[in-house]
């Protein structure tokens, strides 16, 4: 008996599927962790790539592999070296996490999806990307850009992570790696959230959304951002010496919430008190 597809039509799902596989062959972007089917520089890419451009990407993967080539040697590394390898990708509770997945398991990376998602930090996109990219394994899972693609072609809307899960299930060729990398291609090139360039997309003759004026901006409060701002200073800060007395990095940063967002960073293992003053973890 056929399984119902719930989301797609089979012509137009085949239709998408050569589309995508087309311009893939020709058009595909050329990135340092599309080389390798190592899980853990592939766990590194992913990690890195949350809520970070590709350009900034690429120097700072190629950088933190080269100083923690396995992850034996993440796991082997303080906190606070990691988080100085880190350093200028902000987020970092994101190096936190990984350092944490690394000291997991004796050092070893689980192959399953369910043990990836059971690592600390990465949750069911992550572990699916890692268990399709680096083990080849036939998994659905949608980031932000494939929610875009997914969405527009198909719903005429941006869908959501359980719609687009649903949809890429249904779409799912046999190379699932090659057919991921070409939606996340097509949704950072053409498919943007705000003025898509629907004009030279190449699924746009199949797109249900052809012709959106993109998504409405969501701005975070500025009152957030410059906290984020500020916890980023204070690691950088920490990152290029030992350690610095509370009022030290009060004075540096001038700014009221500098007590209460070290206190913040210790709640969540970023630093940690020696003596008085404040520093990276060892």
């Amino acid at each position: 008996m056929l399984r119902k597809q719930v989301y797609t039509e089979r012509a137009h799902a085949r239709d998408v599927r050569r589309r995508v596989s087309r311009w893939y062959s020709g058009q595909g972007r050329d990135l340092p962790w599309r080389r390798t089917r190592d899980p853990y520089a592939v766990l590194v890419s992913e990690v890195m790539l949350q809520q970070t451009q590709v350009s900034r990407v690429v120097p700072a993967y190629r950088a933190f592999l080269s100083r923690f080539p396995t992850v034996r040697a993440l796991a082997r590394a303080s906190l606070g070296d990691v988080l100085r390898a880190w350093s200028g990708l902000g987020y970092n509770r994101r190096a936190r996490d990984l350092h944490r997945a690394a000291r997991s398991n004796r050092g070893r990376l689980p192959t399953s999806v369910d043990g990836l998602d059971a690592l600390p930090g990465i949750g069911a996109y992550t572990a699916g990307a890692v268990a399709c990219f680096a083990h080849r394994r036939r998994v659905a899972f949608a980031d932000t850009n494939v929610r875009r693609v997914l969405g527009r072609v198909f719903l005429g809307r941006v869908a959501t992570e359980r719609e687009a899960v649903a949809i890429d299930r249904e779409l799912l060729p046999r190379d699932a790696a090659r057919w991921h990398h070409a939606l996340m291609d097509i949704g950072a090139l053409f498919c943007r959230a705000r003025s898509p360039r629907c004009d030279e997309c190449p699924l746009a003759p199949a797109c249900r959304g052809r012709g959106s004026r993109g998504d409405v901006a969501r701005h975070q409060s500025t009152f957030a951002t410059s906290d984020r701002r500020i916890r980023g200073w204070i690691v950088t800060l920490l990152a290029d010496r030992d350690a610095m007395t509370p009022r030290a990095l009060e004075d540096a940063i001038a700014d009221e919430r500098v007590p209460r967002i070290i206190a913040a960073l210790e709640r969540d293992g970023l630093v940690e008190r020696r003596a008085g003053r404040i520093g990276l973890p060892r």
